[in-house]
């Protein structure tokens, strides 16, 4: 039998004399560079991968493979165990998909709730959710609430509640647009309500382990919960349309509320780093940290600097090596240091966008379709390569770009790219 390789160098061969793609020299996958989740292994935008270019050729890195009729949609891709997941609006439907790494050939597709184009902007129409990848199952998020375990292998469904229904939560504006976090024994997800203003589920059964109530203003915008462990205590942070809040994991008690960041449209998922939390939202806000002490039971959180310049809309922020970047709406891509808020450097070159990090370089995604490279340099901004992603849509690029083992992969509706960024 012919080797495996050999097949995906045919696969690629042909496809491209379809879609008149590039063919880069087929080299497999490096192991262990996975992004099963939003934002990545951590949660937190950034890949430890090496051995990645560190600047691009005039027209940017070659084009593996691409996908076409994934449906409507800004949900980025999840990539795990030779798998990609994401979730489009399909006709009527709204579904999750899975396609083959190597390939882009689609393995399964799964239905999991009508597609509610009521809610969206007109022409804005699909789900938002990064599926959640962890081991035999993956967890989504649709627009209209409904919170699907499936089996990762086969698409098949195990569970389901809905926000709405099950919770009392109350579907925002623009929908659900958050990512489930999954975190030991628990899926989380929040659906913005008085009783269940965030939600912790049994991830192999679905069953309630808690539901927290969130005084004061508690309705759920677009953000996605991250885990902290701040002086021991495991706490789970959310960015609500009243500020960015704390609560504890084993039983979600409301600890703590930094106001400032946030917004009736707030979308950055939060980060968290040596006592210091900072969130930001766009729309004239901007973004803050706060620094969480614990003294007994409790936790504070106390504003160490507020800054109008991380205006960050919904390109997220990225943390290296003590400096933020992120895009301050409507234009510049900023670095701040992390523990003052001392501005470091300000560009408009980037334009409005959203940002990743690896080895040592920014990957960041101009909303109107320029691909930048960028080294992380709290000193200046030095750009290493720039290409404007083909075949765009007529809509924003809002999906986040992901990093995976030496590739790079661009959503645009319903247009999936696959690029080779892996170095010589």
């Amino acid at each position: 039998m012919l080797p495996r390789r050999f097949w995906c160098a045919v696969v690629m061969l042909s496809m491209s004399a379809c879609t008149g793609a590039p063919v880069p020299h087929y080299r497999p996958a490096a192991p262990g560079h996975d992004w099963p989740q939003w934002q990545g292994p951590a949660r937190d935008a950034v890949s430890q991968e090496t051995g990645l270019l560190q600047s691009w050729p005039s027209g940017g890195p070659s084009l593996v493979w691409r996908v076409k009729g994934l449906g409507g949609g800004y949900s980025g891709p999840a990539v795990a165990d030779g798998r990609l997941f994401g979730m489009s609006y399909r006709g009527e439907d709204e579904v999750v998909w899975a396609l083959e790494e190597d390939t882009g050939k689609e393995l399964w597709t799964s239905r999991i709730a009508a597609a509610n184009r009521h809610i969206s902007s007109p022409g804005q129409e699909g789900s938002r959710c990064t599926p959640t990848v962890e081991g035999a199952q993956t967890y989504v998020l649709g627009v209209s609430g409904d919170l699907v375990c499936l089996d990762t292998a086969s698409g098949k469904e195990i569970w389901r509640h809905n926000l709405v229904a099950d919770f009392g939560g109350r579907v925002p504006s623009w929908g659900y647009s958050e990512s489930p976090l999954v975190d030991g024994d628990k899926v989380l997800a929040t659906p913005g309500g008085d009783r269940a203003t965030l939600v912790a589920l049994d991830k192999k059964t679905g069953g309630t382990i808690w539901q927290a109530h969130v005084p004061g203003s508690n309705a759920a915008t677009y953000s996605s919960i991250i885990a902290a462990d701040v002086d021991g205590q495991r706490q789970y942070v959310q960015l609500l349309n009243g500020g960015v809040v704390g609560v504890e994991a084993a039983n979600g008690k409301f600890l703590w509320r930094y106001v400032k960041p946030g917004h009736g449209i707030s979308c950055s998922t939060p980060l968290y780093h040596d006592h210091l939390v900072f969130a930001a939202s766009g729309y004239g806000v901007g973004g803050g940290a706060a620094r969480l002490t614990s003294a007994g039971n409790e936790t504070h959180a106390a504003e160490v600097y507020f800054s109008n310049h991380m205006k960050n809309h919904h390109g997220g922020i990225v943390l290296v090596d003590g400096y933020l970047y992120g895009s301050d709406d409507p234009r510049s891509l900023v670095c701040l240091e992390f523990q003052t808020g001392k501005i470091m450097w300000e560009s408009t070159k980037p334009g409005k966008g959203s940002i990743a990090y690896a080895d040592g370089r920014l990957y960041y995604r101009n909303e109107d379709g320029p691909v930048v490279l960028v080294e992380a340099n709290p000193n200046s901004y030095v750009e290493r390569g720039r290409f404007n992603q083909p075949e765009r849509s007529g809509q924003k690029a809002w999906p986040h770009p992901v990093i995976a083992n030496g590739r790079l992969y661009l959503r645009d509706q319903d247009l999936l790219l696959c690029y080779d960024v892996k170095s010589e």
